[in-house]
């Protein structure tokens, strides 16, 4: 726990603890100047260079303070001279440095038993760009940034509504990372809000420098593959959670924004279902329910057939196998792995390479070593089609944090199935449901609505807007209803 450091009234002794507190910190601003025509009062400025505004320093701070006449001091100081709505008097000295290393300005005046805060914080960031995670073809091409402010900005701007309340708290005991809580009054849990806010409230690390490291802190069961809580990058994403009683947590320096509590069904929605007709984007659910079966298990499956259970398939289909398998030395097990472990090291690679240079190391690294594996007759054909067909299968869902999941269940299926064949599949398939079944978010089952119901019409099925009446079981209970069909 910090201690308080009070301001003192004799402007030398907080200039020599500032130069301590702040000694070898070449990138901090320090001037002491004479305030006034009569020159009669010292004050002592203080800035982090690259943080804050220099040219609103010296307009509407510095000038105002020196060329103005003096009059009724100090009271005039906060009312009159400094031209700067956002301001506000402090008399905590930590308080003081915490505001000084966020990029505002801090004027320290002699017999003044306090400072004088004035915001001019303006970082460098990057601008409004489209996501690049989370593409659609239709609705807005905006996302997030690494600043707090602008992340904010970006959803009070698509609802304007008093009701909808941002809670700004810092975490992290060096870092001092600000993060907002958002959230519709009329709308959330007020136990959900609650039990986040302490959560919040009780991590106690150095630093927060992600929205991941925030995510990893708050998550109730670490050893899940499944993530717990939504990341987006999209504004318009965030803004249809808030407006569904879901609580967003923006992080300063992230441009993902976590939204929860979570359910299974929201990593399946893509931002443009909710822009395009009712029956295209329940089509492409549906194809993206079927793709994560796919990923997920596809190659155990074929491991289990071709090893175990080569009866269930046709005989021709079971000849093909033998006859593309004929020069492969390993066992069926051996050459998927290869082939897996072969592509998700060509991903890897595509990820950590510059963008074009990325992608083209991926197509070509593709098709270059897996023609040249069933040439060398190190693999099959059949296995190349089936690994090619996962990774597809696992780019066409939307969430990137849930599509990591895949990778690590694929290899347990694929290690069930070695051992068990088809029983092992459904084996494994039912030990990833049981699991399921087990989570949950702020007390809403993982599955829900399977398992508990409230958001039938936007689920596999995303019925048209008309129908869209009620809101998902995690609103307040008497904030359910959303449209007034009257």
């Amino acid at each position: 726990m910090q201690i308080k450091t009070f301001i003192f009234p004799d402007l030398q002794l907080n200039i020599d603890y500032l130069n301590e507190r702040f000694r070898d910190c070449d990138d901090m601003i320090k001037k002491r100047f004479q305030i006034g025509q009569r020159r009669n009062h010292a004050f002592y400025l203080i800035y982090a260079d690259g943080l804050a505004d220099s040219v609103m320093i010296q307009d509407n701070v510095i000038r105002p303070l020196l060329v103005e006449p003096l009059k009724d001091y100090p009271r005039s100081l906060e009312n009159w001279i400094i031209e700067s709505a956002d301001r506000r008097k402090i008399f905590d000295m930590e308080e003081a440095i915490t505001n000084i290393l966020a990029g505002n300005t801090l004027l320290f005046f002699d017999e003044c038993d306090f400072a004088i805060m004035v915001s001019s914080k303006k970082f460098p960031v990057r601008g409004i760009e489209s996501p690049d995670q989370e593409a659609s073809i239709r609705g807005p091409k905006d996302s997030f940034n690494e600043s707090l402010r602008f992340s904010t900005a970006l959803i009070r701007r698509r609802i304007r509504d008093t009701r909808l309340k941002v809670e700004q708290v810092q975490v992290g005991v060096r870092s001092k990372t600000d993060l907002a809580i958002m959230y519709m009054e009329d709308l959330v849990h007020p136990e959900i809000l609650a039990q986040i806010r302490t959560e919040i409230k009780e991590i106690c690390v150095d630093g927060i420098l992600d929205s991941g490291v925030l995510e990893q802190f708050l998550e109730k069961k670490v050893n899940s593959p499944f993530p717990q809580y939504q990341h987006t990058q999209r504004p318009d994403k965030v803004s249809s959670g808030i407006l569904e009683g879901r609580i967003a947590v923006v992080v300063d320096n992230s441009p993902d924004v976590l939204l929860l509590p979570v359910t299974l069904n929201v990593f399946f929605q893509a931002g443009d279902d909710y822009y395009n007709r009712w029956e295209t984007a329940t089509f492409g659910r549906l194809l993206r329910y079927i793709a994560a079966m796919i990923a997920i298990g596809l190659p155990g499956l074929y491991i289990a057939i071709a090893d175990f259970h080569t009866d269930v398939v046709p005989t021709d289909l079971v000849l093909f196998f033998a006859k593309a398998r004929e020069s492969v030395p390993f066992p069926v097990v051996v050459e998927v792995l290869m082939m897996e472990i072969a592509f998700e090291l060509l991903r890897e690679a595509g990820i950590r390479l510059p963008g074009q240079l990325g992608g083209t190391i991926g197509i070509v690294g593709g098709l270059i070593v897996g023609q040249a594996a069933v040439d060398a007759g190190l693999v099959s054909t059949i296995v190349v089609i089936i690994v090619s067909l996962t990774a597809i299968a696992s780019f066409s869902v939307p969430s990137e944090s849930f599509r990591g999941a895949f990778q690590l269940l694929k290899f347990v299926m694929i290690a069930f199935c070695t051992l068990w064949g088809l029983y092992g599949y459904f084996l494994g398939f039912l030990a990833i449901l049981i699991h399921l079944c087990s989570l949950e978010s702020y007390g809403v089952p993982y599955l829900s609505p399977t398992v508990h119901g409230g958001a039938e019409k936007d689920y596999i099925v995303r019925m048209p807007w008309k129908m869209l009446n009620l809101r998902p079981s995690f609103t307040r209970a008497d904030a359910r209803r959303r449209q007034n069909r009257e």
